[in-house]
């Protein structure tokens, strides 16, 4: 551990910490942030009534919403002087989501980081490939930060040029690499072509982040880079990655709960649900400075875990993403994620780690196309092979999703890769 102090606290004296860092946060943003005022007395609720933790509920939840119409400084707590480095989402929809950090941010920051590296086996002796993107986007930046905590070497490669990423990484050794679970395919389908053997590489571990990704894209990431792959999680709003992270175990991410207070509630409710109950996560930033959030509802999808791990830390453990509420599809009233879709597909032998989902209305009814790459000898199949591969594919969606699909094989690299995230769904109902 990296902490141990930290990670594996009593549970008497983390809510002991929790609740004095909450009423410290809840009187200094009732103060300092005109925002938080007006939604507590809207609320009733005055600083003085939260003593505990458990006050947490008494609070108003914060929308993505409200922090978008933020823009620029509406949620800042921190005097303009004070604050170090600003952050923000591609915005891509709009406005984007803002965080600004004073130096103990910073600081914060790295420790969360250097605690998810950590527990993935990183140490001073490493050296770590950053292809997450530097700039505004808070990824480089965060892992950056940790890795240089924990006194191990940052190739700050930044994402994009994929030979050059892959020749960096034989040349210089890189035992680590941290991008997106869907870069870390493209690296391998790139090292495929240009000659490059991913088993030769010093490659041992990887940090995947920044998109829902499921344990059978794990198994393919594993299986074609050699590397243990770990689910790490963040957001904008809270802080950038670092947030929650998997141990050696794989068994779920341990939230930094003495940095940041997780709940899960009914998405329709609000009501908090209770541990192993499927629901939205809720952050509440207790220590943040620069820009803290009360009660933020990530639109992610997940529960906790029930039981300790066997690595002993007694930080709660979510499971892995779910999806998103705003990734979720409804397809004639049925709730469907993508990642229940790549599930099936990353069982079904031929079928490429690559995929795009098209969602469509004709006479008034949605309709949901799954065009999926299959490999180079399933593609030059017979046309009857193909739309018998088609038929057994839509049978095995079927059977997980509960609506019929249309499923269309393309050949081998048509579907766009990304540097980033990946574009997963095309929903022309709204064109």
């Amino acid at each position: 551990m990296w902490n141990i102090k930290c990670e594996n606290m009593e549970h008497l004296e983390l809510k002991n910490l929790q609740s004095e860092r909450l009423s410290n946060l809840i009187e200094k943003l009732y103060r300092k942030v005109a925002f938080y005022r007006k939604k507590m007395d809207d609320a009733k609720v005055s600083p003085s009534d939260i003593k505990d933790i458990s006050d947490i509920r008494k609070l108003p939840f914060t929308s993505k919403q409200e922090v978008l119409d933020l823009y620029p400084y509406g949620l800042l707590c921190a005097d303009m002087k004070d604050v170090v480095e600003i952050h923000m989402s591609s915005g891509t929809t709009g406005r984007p989501v803002v965080g600004a950090y004073t130096a103990n941010d910073i600081e914060l920051w790295g420790e969360a980081m250097a605690r998810t590296l950590s527990m993935g086996g990183v140490n001073s002796e490493d050296i770590v490939q950053n292809a997450y993107g530097y700039g505004l986007f808070t990824g480089g930046m965060g892992a950056h930060y940790g890795a240089g905590k924990i006194g191990a070497t940052v190739i700050p490669i930044s994402g994009g040029n994929t030979k050059r990423q892959l020749t960096v990484m034989k040349d210089f050794k890189s035992t680590v690499l941290t991008c997106t679970p869907s870069y870390s395919l493209y690296l391998a389908e790139t090292a495929a072509e240009h000659g490059f053997k991913m088993k030769d590489m010093a490659l041992k571990a990887g940090f995947f982040g920044a998109e829902p990704w499921s344990e059978n894209m794990r198994r393919e990431i594993q299986e074609r880079l050699h590397v243990k792959a770990y689910d790490i999680y963040g957001l904008t709003e809270i802080i950038g990655p670092g947030v929650a992270s998997e141990c050696e175990a794989q068994d779920g991410l341990h939230i930094q709960e003495d940095l940041f207070y997780p709940e899960i509630i009914d998405p329709v409710t609000g009501e908090v649900l209770l541990d192993g109950e499927k629901g939205e996560l809720v952050i509440t930033t207790l220590t943040r400075e620069g820009t803290p959030i009360i009660r933020y509802r990530t639109r992610d999808i997940t529960y906790f875990l029930t039981g300790k791990c066997s690595c002993e830390r007694t930080l709660r453990r979510i499971h892995r993403l779910l999806g998103r509420n705003d990734d979720m599809l409804i397809i004639r009233g049925v709730n469907i994620f993508p990642s229940q879709i790549e599930h099936v597909l990353f069982n079904i032998e031929g079928v490429e780690p690559h995929y795009q989902l098209l969602v469509d209305r004709k006479a008034q009814l949605d309709y949901l196309e799954v065009q999926v790459e299959v490999n180079e000898s399933i593609f030059s199949d017979e046309i009857r092979k193909l739309e018998g591969l088609e038929k057994d594919i839509e049978k095995e969606l079927y059977s997980a999703l509960g609506i019929h699909t249309k499923v269309k094989l393309v050949e081998p690299k048509s579907i766009a890769r990304s540097e980033g995230k990946a574009k997963r769904i095309i929903d022309k109902r709204s064109i």
